[in-house]
């Protein structure tokens, strides 16, 4: 069995910034929880319309200051939403004042999908969301180029003095960005998604892949999803087991042994990074809870033979 890393997700929505403060540094004490995430929606997409919604990597820029050992991230970042080059230097900043401990998420974002897409029961949330903002919803096919576009603009920043950039959706000229992250070839990548044009982009570019758990995937369905990125590795010839397994799971307070019997059947196919994600409001001593009640639990049962 895979030795699972933990994280804790504080989806930053109908909830207050002292409350999300509080998780985060809780869990910077607690060295069972080796990262924690926010998400990345300018409003509310699930509950009341009217809630609180904060921006993701302003908020991320504020917890990164705020903690000293914790992984940090967005869990995923929305590719439409920003500038691929004005993201590229927005992350690096949140790197820089983390000291190195930025892993950058990354989904392809809101497109023409129908209700249900994206892990999130009902009507499609893009659709308010992105009118509301004035963003323009895209084809798939096109999100996926946009993301892979975004991929290569980062990995230039990153590694580059100064680049021209010609795509088919982005123009760069003399791009520079200094300072550069703290690691030479910049943050780990993550890349959020299960479709068949995003695991390609998974095999070929990602440190981590992550996927929504049950109730929005069963494990079934994340077991088919890992067997068809393995394809994808072999194809271009990369070992898969570079790859960490990441699953999202929803955790509910009132019955922790169901949230600790889906972290085995997890890592029964091969996960190796559980996020735990908190439903506000959030109790007091929230990390230390899924910590003592999820993860000790988990970790001291035997393994599967």
């Amino acid at each position: 069995m895979t030795e699972i890393r933990f994280g804790l997700k504080t989806s930053p929505t109908h909830v207050g910034y002292d409350d999300i403060l509080r998780v985060w540094e809780e869990a910077d004490g607690i060295p069972e929880i080796d990262d924690c995430w926010l998400w990345d929606h300018l409003l509310p997409v699930t509950g009341p319309r009217n809630g609180t919604a904060f921006e993701g990597w302003t908020l991320l820029a504020a917890l990164a200051a705020r903690t000293e050992r914790l992984g940090l991230g967005l869990l995923v970042t929305n590719n439409r939403m920003r500038h691929p080059a004005v993201l590229g230097k927005i992350a690096t900043t949140v790197d820089v004042i983390s000291g190195g401990r930025l892993v950058m998420g990354l989904g392809v974002g809101g497109t023409r999908q129908p209700a249900g897409a994206g892990g999130i029961p009902g009507p499609n949330p893009a659709i308010a969301e992105y009118a509301a903002y004035g963003l323009p919803l895209v084809a798939p096919g096109e999100g996926v180029t946009r993301l892979a576009e975004t991929i290569d603009i980062l990995t230039r920043m990153w590694t580059e003095e100064v680049f021209d950039f010609d795509g088919p959706h982005t123009v760069l000229r003399g791009t520079r960005n200094n300072p550069r992250p703290v690691r030479a070839s910049g943050p780990p990548l993550l890349i959020g998604g299960w479709g068949d044009r995003v695991l390609r982009l998974v095999a070929a570019h990602a440190d981590i892949w992550n996927i929504p758990g049950p109730p929005h995937n069963p494990v079934s369905h994340i077991a088919e999803r890992a067997r068809v990125l393995d394809a994808h590795c072999a194809a271009i010839g990369r070992d898969p087991a570079e790859i960490t397994r990441s699953v999202q799971i929803l955790v509910s307070y009132d019955d922790l042994p169901a949230a600790r019997a889906t972290v085995r059947d997890l890592a029964s196919i091969g996960a190796g990074h559980i996020v735990l994600g908190l439903r506000s409001p959030y109790p007091e001593n929230a990390a230390r809870l899924l910590t003592e009640e999820i993860i000790r639990p988990f970790r001291a049962a035997p393994a599967s033979p």
